[in-house]
């Protein structure tokens, strides 16, 4: 078997002296297709900073790549929760996806002809390319993350972590989006933090559920029989996804849970 490309030992992380992560642990492994859930507040955008290196633990160590996690971020397409970008900005798709390329204390702003047509290919993978000269602010919320995810694509990463990525799409979008992370997926790793567990399960491999502490379930324990035997939760718990496609039928798959 190969070595995992993100492994996640003991890791536990306070901010202000509130615990956000206690004791993470997690391994996963290339090719994997991961949906990370849990409460608003249980820590997986936390968890998904201190993979990309933005945040440190204050215990446990952290590998992506079996290196630190800032020696690796060139490895990594990140497609925040909040992009920052203003709408009515007058710039094009395609140099929203420009920006991709920039490297943290490069000075260099003009781009290559290989730099652009390395652009152009990520959103043709997206199926965005005829939407390149079109202003940001123009474009629908699916078409608008469609670009963010090229734009994650140009470095061309082996992980691709998303933290949120359907939020404000509507239901078709969200269904166009899972099938074509699912086609990136043949390429890359790919995690992605989502209350859409219901259209995202017919795609991911496993699950990692966040709430303080992590329970992590392959896709044996996801197609199994004994579903309420897969996280050791307590009635008074409270985890606020419960349902799985599997097939044609839902699957009630998690128990209520919280540390």
């Amino acid at each position: 078997m190969t070595e995992p490309v993100v492994e996640i030992a003991d890791v536990s992380f306070a901010y202000n002296g509130r615990t956000i992560l206690r004791q993470v642990n997690l391994a996963i492994q290339q090719g994997d297709f991961m949906a990370m859930i849990g409460p608003n507040g249980g820590g997986k955008t936390t968890l998904v900073k201190l993979m990309l290196g933005l945040l440190k633990p204050n215990q446990g160590t952290i590998r992506i790549l079996n290196q630190a996690p800032k020696r690796t971020s060139h490895h990594i397409g990140y497609v925040p929760q909040n992009t920052h970008i203003n709408p009515d900005f007058p710039i094009s798709a395609l140099d929203v996806v420009l920006m991709g390329q920039l490297q943290p204390g490069n000075r260099r702003i003009r781009h290559s002809r290989q730099d652009r047509v390395v652009a152009h290919e990520a959103l043709d993978k997206m199926g965005m390319g005829a939407h390149c000269h079109r202003r940001i602010g123009e474009l629908s919320g699916g078409q608008r993350q469609r670009v963010f995810i090229a734009r994650a694509l140009v470095c061309e990463p082996e992980i691709l972590l998303l933290d949120e990525p359907t939020a404000h799409i509507d239901t078709k979008g969200q269904t166009d989006l899972y099938r074509l992370l699912k086609t990136l997926n043949q390429q890359m790793t790919i995690v992605v933090v989502s209350h859409d567990l219901l259209l995202l399960s017919p795609h991911v491999k496993s699950v990692a559920c966040v709430n303080t502490r992590l329970h992590y379930h392959p896709r044996r324990q996801l197609i199994g029989e004994s579903m309420d035997k897969i996280c050791p939760c307590t009635a008074e718990e409270i985890c606020p996804v419960e349902l799985v496609a599997q097939g044609l039928l839902p699957n009630r798959i998690l128990k209520n849970y919280k540390e």
